[in-house]
């Protein structure tokens, strides 16, 4: 599975032992609860863990941090970011989801996939590179929380607090391909107004039908761009209610719509489309996602580019979406997998994700 050479093995530096710590690591963490906003388990044990390491961490909230231990504010720092919170388990696991199971070289667990492996493997890289003292560039860990619900306890309350970043690493399951572009998101909550009758009679104004109009139009827009490029914004109504009992013509129908965009469109660019179209009341979710968008030409695409990575435009929304500074996409397992039942990761993938972070780092040019 590997695509590139393993990596020179220095003292100190043993891979196959990194490979089997962070196995280790999460399979212990599978077997903790952190669920968004209840993460504090999961960062006691990873900041015992780096502590055991000899690192030291800073910690707020469920947020732990920590930076290589040769630090020179000379050279540039470069974050590396995944999160340890998970979603609750859906009700179709056959599997104890906080009981890790090795099998057929397959970690199954919850939050293996989404984003277990990516943070231990991160802290795999972190740790590899943490007692060098000829690196170009600082290293800074965080392992954050309130990813899965994009809350205000996670990755954007430290970001003032971390030392100045000059781009980072967002640890999701990508197989190891490079986001280089991701979606951000917003949603909003509509409400159709109509006027209560009696379904018998030719009485009230049906709710439901003004609601159709709009969800309609949110189901076929489509927002302008050059031929031959991704639609750079998609709006999908994932939520419906309207009524109170059979023979009430319904007053009122709210209905909720998920919006993904790109660079290409603001977020007030899209409102102001909403309201021009539409004739619905509705509100704008706080907590919107901006898009993320890193050049070509940056080092870090360019030296992943170099070891046979390839770009792409990633339509889910991350902790990526809060950074102000560059960034890529980037880590083992497969999204695809994320918040399925009997998620898992290979252990394959673990170890590649592990190599190439490491190769990555070591191939960057400033």
């Amino acid at each position: 599975m590997n695509t590139i050479s393993k990596i020179h093995l220095t003292e100190g530096n043993d891979l196959n032992h990194l490979y089997q710590e962070s196995v280790e690591l999460l399979s212990k963490l599978i077997t903790i609860p952190s669920f968004s906003g209840d993460e504090t388990h999961t960062a006691d044990h990873i900041e015992s863990f780096l502590n055991q390491h000899g690192v030291n961490t800073l910690r707020k909230h469920n947020n732990v941090w920590c930076y290589n231990k040769y630090m020179d504010a000379a050279k540039p720092t470069i974050l590396l970011n995944s999160h340890h919170d998970t979603v609750k388990p859906n009700g179709q696991y056959s599997r104890d989801p906080f009981s890790p199971t090795i099998e057929n070289e397959k970690l199954y667990g919850l939050g293996s996939n989404d984003a277990g492996g990516p943070l231990v493997s991160l802290i795999a890289t972190f740790l590899y590179f943490f007692e060098r003292k000829d690196l170009p560039f600082n290293l800074c860990l965080a392992a954050t929380a309130e990813e899965e619900t994009s809350g205000e306890l996670g990755i954007r309350d430290i970001l003032s607090e971390i030392k100045e970043i000059a781009f980072a690493i967002v640890g999701e399951p990508t197989c190891m391909q490079m986001a280089i572009a991701e979606k951000g998101s917003m949603v909003i909550d509509c409400v159709a107004k109509g006027r209560s009758g009696h379904a018998a009679r030719e009485e009230g104004d049906n709710a439901i039908y003004h609601a159709l109009k709009d969800i309609e139009w949110f189901k076929n827009h489509l927002f302008p761009i050059m031929d031959g490029e991704p639609q750079p914004v998609k709006m999908t109504v994932t939520e419906i209610k309207a009524g109170i009992q059979h023979n009430i013509v319904p007053g009122e129908c709210s209905f909720t719509v998920d919006i993904r965009f790109d660079h290409n469109y603001t977020e007030r660019e899209i409102v102001n489309t909403i309201i021009n179209h539409t004739s619905c009341d509705f509100s704008l979710r706080p907590n919107v996602l901006k898009p993320s968008y890193i050049d070509i030409l940056h080092p870090l695409v360019v030296a992943g580019i170099s070891l046979g990575r390839k770009t792409y435009l990633s339509p889910t929304s991350s902790d990526q979406g809060w950074l102000d500074m560059p960034s890529i996409k980037m880590g083992p397992g497969n999204s695809a997998r994320s918040h399925t039942a009997d998620e898992f990761i290979g252990i394959e993938e673990i170890e590649e994700g592990i190599d190439i972070y490491i190769s990555l780092l070591e191939s960057l040019s400033f």
